[in-house]
């Protein structure tokens, strides 16, 4: 089971580990090791733990700064998770990753090979963004994104979102008449429901990025669980508390899963209609003869976004060649460029085993 528990409930809003929201939650996470669940947990709290140490009063907005309290508050995190596992005779291990570990198959199987080689050994897992290291162009953005994949990476049989809020509503729950969603087994249960974008002021994410994350989750056919931190407890025993998303898809592989979500375009390429409708409906690779343009600079192996004629992006794939050789192929079948330049041109832009479909239209 991986769990993930935010910023504010493991923080005072001043930064300051509240020990006894840390024990609450260790109290429970060890109760269930006990009862022989393999815990994984991805913990936010690194930067808002360095907030009080460096006397900061809020979150800070500059990227320097915010490496700077991850890297004094991680290890006043880990040290407050150690001590208090330590009660119980549970040992940790930190995991600290970047979205560009998981765009990067050999990080990302390093990963993997790590996560699954700690729990073999006993010790649980606490893993976070590496914020003293990540920035813009390669960050998760929030750490329920990153527990997401981290339960697919492990195979994970559930995934426990905790938070400030207890539930999914159909709107604010300080309105009054917000109804508690209970269950989610589709896009449909969520038409019309208002996602919160803004986190608690110590953290980054919000119920959107907690949606994002169970849809990640329950395509990999997970079920999901979202409730807040004061019902771990009830969570984790399977009792009727928080929202429960059904788990909606078969378990896809993990090249694809990465690809379409631990990944960022490099690049973009255009295409033409046909080329579309041969990615999207007939699954078909990318050939030079159907792109119209190419945008950015990458290098062979590099995810790039595939766009429809509009500029919307349709699907994700690893292009076979760097950005500057691509103009001189484009609108010119295979066969042509492998008589002209070599046997090395007679492929596909893309091979169809590296596209993952994003959209079902251009």
């Amino acid at each position: 089971m991986v769990v993930k528990v935010g910023s504010s409930s493991l923080t005072t809003p001043q930064g300051v580990i509240d020990v006894d929201r840390v024990d609450a939650l260790v109290d429970v996470l060890a109760a269930r090791r006990r009862a022989g669940t393999q815990i994984v947990l991805v913990s936010s709290g690194a930067i808002a733990a360095g907030l009080g140490p460096l006397g900061l009063s809020a979150r800070p907005r500059d990227l320097a700064t915010q490496q700077a309290a991850a890297s004094v508050g991680q290890g006043v995190l880990v040290a407050r998770y150690t001590s208090s596992l330590a009660r119980y005779g549970l040992r940790v291990g930190q995991v600290l990753l970047t979205a560009d570990d998981m765009m990067r198959r050999a990080h990302h199987a390093n990963a993997q090979r790590t996560l699954n080689r700690l729990l073999e050994l006993g010790i649980m897992p606490i893993v976070n963004e590496n914020d003293t290291v990540a920035t813009d162009e390669i960050r998760f953005g929030d750490n329920d994104r990153l527990a997401a994949l981290v339960t697919h990476l492990i195979h994970a049989d559930a995934l426990v979102l905790l938070s400030d809020v207890d539930a999914l509503y159909d709107g604010p729950p300080s309105r009054p008449g917000a109804r508690r969603l209970a269950e989610v087994r589709g896009p449909e249960d969520l038409a019309g429901v208002e996602l919160g974008r803004n986190g608690a002021a110590v953290g980054t994410g919000g119920m959107v990025t907690k949606v994002q994350a169970a849809r990640i989750a329950t395509g990999a056919g997970v079920p999901v669980v979202l409730t807040a931190a004061a019902h771990a407890a009830q969570a984790l025993a399977g009792a009727d508390v928080g929202t429960y998303f059904h788990p909606g898809g078969r378990h896809p592989g993990t090249r694809l899963l990465w690809l379409a979500h631990a990944t960022t375009g490099r690049g973009r390429l255009l295409l033409d209609h046909g080329a579309v409708e041969a990615i999207v409906g007939r699954r078909m690779s990318l050939l030079p003869a159907g792109v119209t343009s190419v945008e950015g600079e990458f290098a062979a192996g590099d995810p790039v976004d595939l766009c429809g004629p509009h500029g919307g992006v349709v699907a994700r794939g690893l292009v076979n060649f760097d950005a500057g050789e691509i103009p001189g192929l484009l609108g010119r079948s295979t066969r042509e460029l492998a008589s002209e330049l070599g046997p090395e041109y007679e492929r596909e832009l893309i091979h169809r085993d590296d596209i993952v479909i994003l959209e079902s239209h251009s």
